[in-house]
């Protein structure tokens, strides 16, 4: 089974998508391959790093509601045994993170830096989208730091992330998580280990009927 998962690094519900994915995936009995393609939920640029807990606020133009917001996602990621804490995560343009990620999978590490991302970004308060701290999230994952702040100072991934845009604009994502998987089934949402696993089996039951046809 291919799964080709659609997500943006500061989207919460896109770190809680993986955890949930990845636990399903534990219980799945099959071959399954994942593919983490970038999407951009603001492609606009960020001017000066700001607390994403001040930029919500302004968004929604009521703080209260907005801090409800960021409460209850942080509620959930704590059950999944993450720690969102929006009081230090920053707000940042994801393209120079995911051209970061596109150079970790030339190296087999593109699951290990996107969690290290994910983290640096909602636990830790790290401006991903400052290169000098991108280099060093490279770093902490034993990823030589000089040669991935030399690639993020150059254009290198620039293409590969801009297909993985191009390809979400054709399939007409407008939300992320959205897995895509065998090329033709969508789940969208960070749907609960319980129901990504029996839409597995789901879909594995559909493509062996298909294959005795």
């Amino acid at each position: 089974m291919d799964i080709q998962v659609w997500s943006d690094v500061v989207c919460p519900w896109c770190y809680v998508g993986r955890i949930r994915l990845e636990k399903a995936l534990t219980e799945f009995d099959g071959v399954v391959t994942v593919t983490y393609r970038a999407y951009r939920l603001n492609p606009e640029p960020v001017p000066e790093p700001r607390l994403i807990r001040q930029v919500m606020a302004e968004k929604t133009g009521d703080p209260a509601r907005a801090g409800e917001m960021l409460a209850r996602v942080t509620a959930t990621g704590a059950s999944e045994g993450l720690a969102f804490d929006f009081g230090r995560a920053i707000a940042a343009d994801t393209f120079a993170a995911h051209r970061l990620i596109a150079w970790a999978a030339i190296r087999e590490r593109q699951r290990d830096m996107l969690d290290a991302l994910q983290r640096a970004h909602f636990t830790d308060g790290v401006d991903i989208g400052s290169l000098p701290d991108l280099a060093a999230v490279a770093g902490s994952i034993g990823l030589d730091a000089a040669a991935a702040l030399a690639h993020l100072r150059s254009a290198a991934g620039t293409n590969a992330v801009n297909t993985d845009l191009e390809e979400a604009r054709a399939l007409g994502l407008s939300s992320v998580p959205t897995l895509l998987i065998d090329g033709k089934y969508v789940v969208q949402g960070a749907q609960e280990p319980d129901t990504l696993l029996a839409a597995f089996e789901e879909i594995t039951r559909r493509e062996t009927a298909n294959a005795g046809l």
